[in-house]
Order: C-alpha cells, then sequence, then structure tokens
C-alpha cells in the first residue's frame, strides 16, 4: 500500500469510526491518531505495521481528509474568536509528540495556563481536540456555532459519514416484475467496499462475482438450521431485499480506479515492472557522458568451480555492471562469490575508475586505450536502495563528491539500462557456457547442469570481458533518441560512439582520480586506539615505521592511549590504513609478528573467533568461581589449623617481648633442623650403596645420632652454626 501520511484518514469499516493520523515517527514504526468523532476523543498510539496490516485485509480504508469547507463568509467576531483561541494553543501544538502523551500533556496544559491566564484545564484541551479532529489548520478554531455544519457529527471532514439520509426513490435502470435491485444507502455502500477490499483485493485473483457472492453471504443470509450431519444451512433474503450484481459491479467500476486494483491483486513489484505506464527516458535526463551511472547485481545464470580443483563447484556467481546513462556504455564490471552487498559493489565501483588497458591485461586480453576508454568516477550513482544505503557511500561522498540516488521502493525499473543488459549479455553468451541453467533446470528429465561446470570465476571474467568489447562497440540503440547535435553531428547510436561524441562535446561530468585514492574512501571505517603495545583493534595490534620513528608507542605508556581512525577491507584484516589528515591521506598498517593467528582472516573470521573466546571464557567463569571459592576453603583449613595448633601449644607465660627477643636465633635454628628434611639423597640400589661403601670405607651412621653429634659439636665450641 501507498505510504502513511500524517492527517490522512482511516476509515475502520466494522465499527464505522474513523480516525486522523496526528504523528508519525522518523522510524515509520508508530503513529499518534485520533477518532474524529468522539466528542472526548484524545490521542493514543496505533502502530503502523497494525494500520498496513487491516487495510491490506480490508478491516481499514485510507482516505484522504477534503478539509474544511466554509459554507459563508466569517464574521469580524468570528475571526477573532479563531485568532484569539490559536494563540492560546499555537505554542503547545507542535511539541509533537509530548503533546499526544497524557503525563506530558497535562504539565503542557497547566503551564499553557498560567501563562496565557486561563482558568479552565479543559477549555484548552477542548480547543486541542477541536485542531486535532478537524485537520490541524488554523480554521478548524473557528466557532461551532458559526458553522454548524463543522459541528454536526463533523460530517463535511469525512467522506465515508457523509449526509445519512435515504434515497427514497431508486435510481437507474427501473425494475422487471418487481424485481431488479434496491436502493444503494450508504450502508450498503460501506458493505461493498468492505467485501471489495476482504475478497477481490488480493493476489489470489479471485473473480468479482466471487467477492460479491460471499459479500451476499455475509450481511443477506440468516442462520436457518443445521442439519443431520451439523452442518450451517442459511438462508438467503428475497431479491427485493437485497442488491443485484449489476449494482455491485456498477459501484466497483465508478469506485475503484484501475491502477489500485491492479497493484492489490499483482503486488506493487510486478505492477511498478509490468502494468504502469511508461512516459519517461532516463538517458533524456542527462547532460552527458559520466552525469548519471546506474549500477545493479544479479546472480548469474552459470555455475562455476574452484580454480585450483575444477572437482569442486562453487556455484552461481554475483555480477555487477555500471552502466553510463547517457551512452549505455558499460564503465565497470565485477565478478565474485560475494552475495550483493557494499562489499562486491566496492570492487566494481573501483573497477571504472581503473585503467582498463591493464584490468584486460591481468586476463590475458590485450586492448588500447580507446577500446575501452572510461576509468572515471561519474557525477551520479543510482543504484539499489540496499548496498548504496552503506555508511560506506558517505565516505566516498564526503572524499570525492559523487551524489547517489537510492531506486525508490518497487521501482527497478529506475535501472533500466542496466537491468536490461543482464538479458543481453547471457543471450549472447549463453550458448558457449558450460554450466549454464536452462529453463527446464529442476524439471523430471533434465540434465543437472551443474555437473558440465568448468568455467572459474576468472574464465566467466575473460567472458563477460569479451562481451563488453563487442557490446561497447557494436550494440546499435534502434530507440535510442538522438538530439539535434548528435543527428546534425551523423553520431550513431552505439555506446562507444556517444562515448567519444560525447567526451568532446558534452563532457564536464567525467572525474579522474587516483585509484589508491578511490579505494581508500570505498572502505569502511572504524576507531582504533594507540596504545603502548601498538595499534589497537578487536584485540589485534598494528604497527608503522612511522608510528616507531614519532614515538607513538613510547609515548602512550608515559601520556596515556588516544583514537585514531582508519579504514579496512573487510575480506582481509593483514592491513589497516591509518587515517593520517595530510597530504599522505593514509598509512597501512600491518599486524604485529605475533598476531599472525589473525593473518589472511576476514573481520567476520575474527569476530567469530573472538566471540568464541568470549564464550569460551563465559562458561568457564562458573568453574573458576567454584574452584575459587574451593581454594579459599583449602587456605581457611589450613589456617585455621595452624591457629589450633598455635592456641593448643602456646605458654602464655611469656611475655610479648620474650616472645620476639630471639627471633633470629629461632630461625637459624629452624634453618638447622630443615635443612636434613631439604637435602638431595639420589636413590640407589642397595646393592650399590654396599659396593660404594667398601671402596671408600665410609662408615654408616645413623642419621639422627649424626644429627645430635654435630649440633652437640656447635655448642660445646660456643659458635653459631
Amino acid at each position: 500500500m501507498e505510504v502513511l501520511s500524517v492527517n490522512e484518514l482511516i476509515v475502520d469499516l466494522d465499527t464505522e469510526k474513523t480516525y486522523r493520523i496526528l504523528w508519525i515517527d522518523e522510524g515509520y514504526i508508530i503513529s499518534y491518531v485520533i477518532d474524529i468523532n468522539d466528542k472526548k476523543a484524545l490521542p493514543f498510539i496505533m502502530t503502523i505495521k497494525e494500520i498496513e496490516e487491516r487495510a491490506k485485509n480490508g478491516d481499514f480504508t485510507i482516505r484522504i481528509d477534503r478539509g474544511i469547507v466554509l459554507n459563508r463568509t466569517p464574521t469580524i467576531n468570528d475571526i477573532e474568536h479563531r485568532d484569539r483561541t490559536w494563540s492560546y494553543i499555537k505554542p503547545i501544538v507542535d511539541l509533537k509528540p509530548a503533546i499526544y502523551q497524557k503525563e506530558h500533556r497535562n504539565l503542557i496544559i497547566k503551564k499553557a495556563m498560567s501563562e496565557h491566564n486561563i482558568g479552565s484545564h479543559n477549555t484548552l484541551l477542548k480547543n486541542l481536540r477541536k485542531y486535532w479532529q478537524r485537520g490541524m489548520v488554523i480554521d478548524c478554531l473557528f466557532p461551532d456555532y458559526a458553522f454548524p455544519e463543522i459541528n454536526d457529527n463533523i460530517s463535511n471532514i469525512n467522506p465515508n459519514l457523509e449526509n445519512k439520509e435515504k434515497i427514497k426513490k431508486k435510481t437507474g435502470r427501473p425494475k422487471k416484475n418487481g424485481k431488479g435491485g434496491i436502493v444503494i444507502t450508504e450502508e450498503i455502500k460501506m458493505q461493498f467496499e468492505k467485501s471489495i477490499k476482504k475478497y477481490y483485493l488480493n493476489q489470489r485473483k479471485p473473480s468479482l462475482n466471487y467477492a460479491f457472492k460471499k459479500m451476499t453471504a455475509d450481511y443477506y443470509t440468516k442462520l436457518k438450521y443445521y442439519d443431520d450431519d451439523g452442518n450451517e444451512k442459511r438462508i438467503l433474503q428475497p431479491e427485493e431485499k437485497r442488491p443485484t450484481l449489476r449494482q455491485y459491479q456498477y459501484w466497483f467500476k465508478n469506485e475503484f480506479e484501475n491502477d489500485k486494483v491492479t497493484i492489490a491483486r499483482e503486488g506493487r513489484y510486478k505492477y511498478e515492472q509490468n502494468f504502469r505506464a511508461v512516459l519517461g527516458s532516463s538517458t533524456a535526463e542527462t547532460e552527458g557522458p559520466g552525469d548519471i551511472f546506474q549500477i545493479d547485481a544479479t546472480p548469474s545464470n552459470v555455475y562455476l568451480v574452484n580454480r585450483f580443483n575444477p572437482n569442486w563447484i562453487v556455484g552461481r556467481p554475483t555480477t555487477y555492471f555500471i552502466v553510463d546513462v547517457y551512452t549505455h556504455l558499460i564503465t565497470g564490471l565485477y565478478v565474485g562469490l560475494e552475495n550483493a552487498s557494499w562489499k562486491a559493489m566496492m570492487n566494481a565501483m573501483v573497477n571504472t575508475c581503473m585503467d582498463k588497458v591493464e584490468y584486460c591485461k591481468k586476463f590475458g586480453i590485450n586492448i588500447s586505450p580507446e577500446m575501452w576508454p572510461s576509468s572515471h568516477l561519474p557525477s551520479n550513482f543510482i543504484g539499489d536502495r540496499g548496498e548504496l544505503a552503506s555508511h560506506g557511500v558517505d565516505h566516498l561522498i564526503e572524499g570525492l563528491g559523487p551524489r547517489i540516488s537510492n531506486t525508490p521502493p518497487y521501482r527497478p525499473d529506475w535501472k533500466g539500462i542496466v537491468e536490461k543488459l543482464f538479458d543481453t549479455s547471457q543471450e549472447k553468451i549463453k550458448p558457449f557456457l558450460p554450466g549454464y541453467v536452462h529453463k527446464d533446470y529442476g524439471e523430471r528429465g533434465a540434465k543437472d547442469y551443474r555437473l558440465e561446470a568448468s568455467l572459474t570465476i576468472e574464465d566467466y571474467t575473460k567472458v563477460l570481458i569479451n562481451f563488453i568489447l563487442f557490446y561497447n562497440h557494436n550494440f546499435y540503440m534502434d530507440e535510442y533518441i538522438r538530439s539535434e547535435e548528435q543527428i546534425r553531428d551523423n553520431v550513431q547510436p552505439i555506446p562507444i560512439k556517444l562515448w567519444e561524441w560525447g567526451v568532446k562535446n558534452a563532457a564536464g561530468k567525467l572525474k579522474k582520480h587516483k585509484i589508491d585514492e578511490v579505494m581508500f574512501y570505498l572502505l569502511p571505517r572504524a576507531t582504533a586506539t594507540i596504545t603502548e603495545k601498538g595499534i589497537k583493534y578487536k584485540r589485534m595490534l598494528y604497527t608503522h615505521p612511522r608510528a616507531l620513528k614519532e614515538g607513538w608507542f613510547s609515548r602512550a605508556r608515559q601520556k596515556g592511549s588516544w583514537k585514531v581512525d582508519f579504514s579496512y577491507d573487510p575480506r582481509n584484516m593483514d592491513i589497516i590504513y591509518l587515517h593520517t589528515k595530510d597530504d599522505e591521506l593514509f598509512i597501512p598498517c600491518t599486524l604485529l609478528e605475533h598476531h599472525n593467528r589473525y593473518m589472511n582472516k576476514t573481520i567476520e573470521e575474527i569476530e567469530q573467533l573472538l566471540e568464541f573466546e568470549s564464550e569460551d571464557h563465559r562458561n568457564f567463569e562458573h568453574t573458576q568461581l567454584e574452584n575459587e571459592l574451593n581454594f579459599y576453603s583449602n587456605i581457611e583449613n589450613v589456617v585455621e589449623a595452624a591457629n589450633k595448633n598455635k592456641k593448643e601449644k602456646l605458654d602464655s607465660s611469656l611475655s610479648k617481648s620474650e616472645r620476639t627477643k630471639n627471633i633470629k636465633k629461632h630461625r637459624k635454628e629452624e634453618q638447622f633442623e630443615r635443612r636434613n628434611d631439604e637435602t638431595l639423597k639420589p636413590h640407589y640400589s642397595e646393592g650399590n650403596i654396599v659396593e660404594d661403601s667398601k671402596k671408600d670405607n665410609l662408615i654408616n651412621i645413623d642419621d639422627s645420632t649424626l644429627k645430635v653429634s654435630i649440633k652437640q659439636l656447635y655448642v660445646n665450641r660456643g659458635r653459631k652454626k
């Protein structure tokens, strides 16, 4: 359905209530609405999703407000009343959405009462309600007594609740034999409209006759009885009490626009592609080569194989074409396995600026510059909303200046030139492509074209380069509308001829840039931190000779870290491009050697690894805490045992000074006592000990005896150990 707008009316066909849309949030998620007929109505929230779904189901219909219609010239008193009332509410009606929220509205009204010396809260609220219900214009505030039509159920601003007085005489073809329909009242029109919404305007495409019969069942039958099997049996009202199919068809033809019916039954996308009027020309709206480049992508209808192992089928590639609208010359190409995305579109945009001689040479194709002369950025890019809505576009605009236009929703035809290219290219090359997917793919008995695949990405790119060279020089456009100057100069409607003529006679839109500069502005950006350990981003550390020379890392250690901007290619994080904000523009920073685990990894792979490690740590935290608590318990047990031992053996008769005065002496004695326990004694077999004792005439002395003897020796001599 159409995008909803403020001040539109929502008619609930079930309850016959009508709501005005007062406000829609920027995210197009919620709206505030008000019942335009309820004398005590206040704004309330209705979600956009609810409105659209109920409109789609036929419960709601959306109408445009016809506005206030004055039936006579206002008097001076009327105008003064209107202006005075407006002066009271003008400062507060724009306090959106707060004025629609009860908790804020009461405070706002209270403040306004104080400023304007108004004694009644209800007076201000009544005027606000009148303003909201009647269309949110100053003329809504004329006094009711002066305009009774306005006050009469507000019918003049509700196209669905007009004068409900029934027509006394049936109009149209006279009845035959007293039969032939009934008077079509507003109530019956409501029934017609609801049934059309519910039973006809959907993509199952039922007939109008079916919708009429369902409407008849809903409103002109009544339950009579149930049969023996419990099935409901209904009785149809007499013909003279119900409308006819002819009346239903007549009303439908007059009330429903053909385009709206087609959109509802075919869908917006198909309508815009196949049913809408085609009156304009995108080529006619351009001023010369490079004014507008159209860009689009599609999955190619061919299966490819791995470049190293032809046994591995890698699927269908994504192909991007970029085309100059003025000349229809193909200016850019990308073939890869990336899905349609900003990452893939970057490559196509870079290709537009490449020297095509060097580009083709990479694929073993030798051309001269005039064979593919485009190596520029345009003044404008137009493409799909998805990819061109990326943040990367902002940097391209800021740095190099091309304007970016997104195709509106459901309007792929705005890229009609590049759209046709995909069909043209496939028609030309498909007879030669092994692994090409034909229309019978998947049908019973058809070949599995995947098994025929033999081309690699590089091979398929070569095929498309050859197609582009042929197309640019040989595609004669019968429907191209040449200008008077082109006719005068006998310019053939062939892309390369139009380009050559346009560069000479309608130049000024093409822009030449260094390829590195274009790449830099196309890449996504992020923020890194200069630390003492390196340039840090997501746990990765980078460096550059300039950073070492200027002492960035030592400065960070002494004075603290700081932030820097950089660009990066998300497909490989080995290098990031640090912004310098000088003539150098950027410096390439490389990963530190001890961070080689991130080498040749995409940003997604790195984030996945880091998330896995973080998750692993989170999972271990429970075990870690449990072990730490047990660790505390073990220590506490040791301390508790030591304290218990001390308490049992402590000589309480000793003073504090007596316990502390011989620490050194006690230390020495403890050392001596422990040395025997700490002596290293390699283990030998019993036979070896006996043999060694005989050889060296060693005397075997008991350890305890030796220890006592040596200790006594030191005591007798009065020496310290």
